[in-house]
C-alpha cells in the first residue's frame, strides 16, 4: 500500500481489539480456515503445493456445511484451506521423493501426498489475546487480498499458451500493477470512509470508487475512453470486492446482474452513477456499493501504517504529553480534535492537566496559532479547578490573552484588562489560527469586521505587533475584509509590516 498518495490522513475512531476480534473470528473465510485447521490430523493428504488432495474436498465441504455437488464449493474449501496454512492455523509437510531420482513414482503413476496437522497458531484463537486474534486475520487479509489481484480462471485459461504456460502478454496482467490499483482502491475507500463529510458510515457507490483510480483531478468532463475504463474498473472490482467481503473487510452489493445484461458493452451511466441526488439512490445502488467495515478501517489502517502512511486513530494520543497532542490535533477537523482532546483529558488532575496545555500552547512557530486555539479548545470544559493554572500565565505575552477570554467566559472577578498590545497580538493569533483551521471561509470575514470595528485606527497600529503571522494576516484581511476602506488599509499595513521584518 503506497504510502505517498496520503501521506497524513484524518484520524479514524476504531473499535476495541476485543470488539474487532470477536468480529474476525466471526468473518465467515475465517472461520471456514479455523474449522478446517482443527479438522487437519492424521488422515489429511495434501499436495505438492500443500492443497488439499482433491478426494478429500467433499469431506471438508460436508465440515463446512456447503454441498459438495454446488459447483463453487470445491473453490470455497480450498480458499479457506490457503488462508489456514497461510496464517499458520494449520501446518502442511509437503509430499517428497524419498531421494528417489530416478523418476520411478512418477513412472509407475503413483501420487504422492503430504501431511497436514493443526498448526501451533490455532491455540491463539481461543486462548490468545485479541491482538494475538488480529494478527491471525491480517495475515488471512494478505492472502485474500493476493487471491483477488489475480484474473479469474477463465482468463487464466483464455491465455495459455500452445505449451501450456500463460501468456502474460496476452493476459495483459502484471501482478505488481494489480495490487498498487486494489491498494489504491481501498486506500482511497478508507479516506472517504474517516474524512469529516465524506462518506462516514455510508456506502460508496462503486462508480466513484472506480473513477478516483482512473479519471484525472484535472480532467473536467471524462471523455467516452476514460468513462469506458471506469466502467472496466467497476467490473474488476465486482470481482475482487465479492472475495472481500467473506474475510469482512467490506459490506459489498454487487453490481446488479440485470444491469450488466442490460448492457451493451461498457455499463451505461456509470460515469455518473455516482453523482446522482437522493431520488436515484436506487439507480445508484445498481452500479455497485461498498463500505468498510469496522474490521476493515482497522485492516486498511495496519496496512497504511506497516506502508510507513500516517494513519492516526482517536485515542492513541491520550497516554502522550501536551505538546504532541497539541502538534497532532491542530492537524485535524475540530470535531476530530474535540474528541482526541477529551480522551486525553479523562483521568487527569484538571490543574495539572491545564497547566500543560498551556505551557505547550506557547510558541512563536508557524504552528503556534492553532496551538492555542486547539488549547482553548481543550481548556473550554475545564472547571474552577482549572483557573489557578489559568492565571498564572495572565502576564504572560502569548498566553494573556487566551487566559483573559477563559476567565471572563466564567464571570471570574479581578481580571486585569489586557493592554493595547496585548489585544492587538490576540488578535493577529485569532486570525492567523483561523486561517490556519480552515482557510478562507465565508465566516472570516465577519470576524475579522467584528475584532477591527471596536478599535479605531486598527490598521495604524496592528502592523506593528510583533507575531510572526502579522503581514500575512494582513494580507489576508486586505483579501477578506467586507469594508472595501478596511481592506484598502489592511493591505497599506501588510506592506509595512514586511518592510520592518528582516528578510
Amino acid at each position: 500500500m503506497s504510502a505517498d498518495s496520503h501521506p497524513t490522513l484524518p484520524p479514524v475512531r476504531l473499535h476495541s481489539d476485543a470488539e474487532l476480534a470477536r468480529d474476525a473470528l466471526g468473518a465467515p473465510l475465517f472461520a471456514r480456515a479455523v474449522r478446517l485447521a482443527r479438522w487437519a490430523g492424521t488422515d489429511t493428504r495434501v499436495g505438492v503445493g500443500g492443497e488439499l488432495a482433491a478426494d478429500q474436498l467433499p469431506e471438508a465441504a460436508a465440515l463446512l456445511g456447503l454441498d459438495a455437488a454446488d459447483g463453487d464449493s470445491a473453490g470455497y474449501v480450498s480458499q479457506a484451506w490457503r488462508v489456514a496454512v497461510d496464517t499458520g492455523l494449520v501446518d502442511v509437510t509437503e509430499p517428497d521423493d524419498d531421494g528417489d531420482e530416478s523418476g520411478a513414482s512418477e513412472a509407475s503413476g503413483e501420487e504422492r501426498f503430504g501431511t497436514a496437522a493443526p498448526g501451533e497458531d490455532l491455540a491463539l484463537v481461543t486462548s490468545g489475546a485479541p491482538g494475538d486474534v488480529l494478527d491471525l486475520w491480517l495475515a488471512a487479509l494478505d492472502t485474500v487480498l493476493a487471491d483477488a489481484s489475480v484474473p479469474d480462471l477463465d482468463d487464466l485459461v483464455d491465455a495459455l499458451d500452445a505449451g501450456g504456460e500463460i501468456d502474460f502478454d496476452r493476459l495483459d496482467w502484471n501482478p505488481g500493477r494489480e495490487a498498487d490499483f486494489l491498494d489504491g482502491v481501498l486506500a482511497n475507500l478508507y479516506l472517504l470512509t474517516v474524512t469529516e463529510g465524506g462518506a462516514a458510515d455510508g456506502p460508496v457507490p462503486l462508480p466513484v470508487l472506480a473513477a478516483s483510480m482512473v479519471v484525472p483531478d484535472d480532467m473536467g468532463e471524462p471523455t467516452d475512453a476514460v468513462l469506458e475504463q471506469v466502467s472496466d474498473a467497476m467490473m474488476r472490482l465486482d470481482d475482487q470486492f465479492r472475495q472481500l467481503e467473506p474475510i469482512g473487510l467490506v459490506e459489498f452489493r454487487p453490481v446488479d446482474e440485470e444491469l450488466m445484461a442490460e448492457a451493451d458493452g461498457p455499463l451505461d451511466g456509470a460515469g455518473e452513477a455516482g453523482e446522482a441526488d437522493d431520488e436515484d439512490d436506487e439507480d445508484v445502488s445498481r452500479y455497485g456499493m461498498v463500505r468498510l467495515t469496522p474490521l476493515g478501517l482497522y485492516g486498511i489502517r495496519a496496512r497504511m501504517l506497516e506502508a510507513g502512511v500516517d494513519a492516526p486513530a482517536l485515542g492513541e494520543l491520550s497516554e502522550k504529553g501536551a505538546d504532541v497532542l497539541l502538534d497532532a490535533v491542530s492537524l485535524y477537523s475540530e470535531n476530530a480534535a474535540q474528541a482526541e482532546i477529551e480522551q486525553w483529558l479523562a483521568g487527569r488532575e484538571q490543574p495539572a492537566a491545564a497547566a500543560e496545555l498551556l505551557a505547550a500552547a506557547r510558541g512563536d512557530d508557524e504552528g503556534g496559532p492553532l496551538r492555542r486555539l486547539r488549547c482553548q479548545q481543550a481548556l473550554a470544559p475545564a472547571g474552577p479547578e482549572a483557573e489557578s493554572a489559568v492565571r498564572s500565565v495572565l502576564d504572560d505575552p502569548e498566553l494573556g490573552g487566551l487566559a483573559r477570554v477563559w476567565l471572563a467566559e466564567r464571570g471570574a472577578g479581578d481580571v486585569p484588562a489586557p493592554d493595547p498590545e496585548m489585544v492587538f497580538w490576540l488578535t493577529v493569533d485569532t486570525i492567523a489560527a483561523q486561517l490556519a483551521t480552515d482557510g478562507e471561509t465565508d465566516e472570516l470575514p465577519l470576524l475579522m469586521e467584528t475584532l477591527t470595528a471596536h478599535h479605531a485606527g486598527f490598521f495604524e497600529q496592528v502592523w506593528r505587533v510583533e507575531h510572526p503571522a502579522t503581514a500575512y494576516v494582513l494580507e489576508a484581511m486586505g483579501r477578506l475584509h467586507p469594508d472595501r476602506k478596511a481592506a484598502k488599509e489592511a493591505r497599506k499595513a501588510a506592506f509595512k509590516a514586511r518592510s520592518r521584518r528582516p528578510v
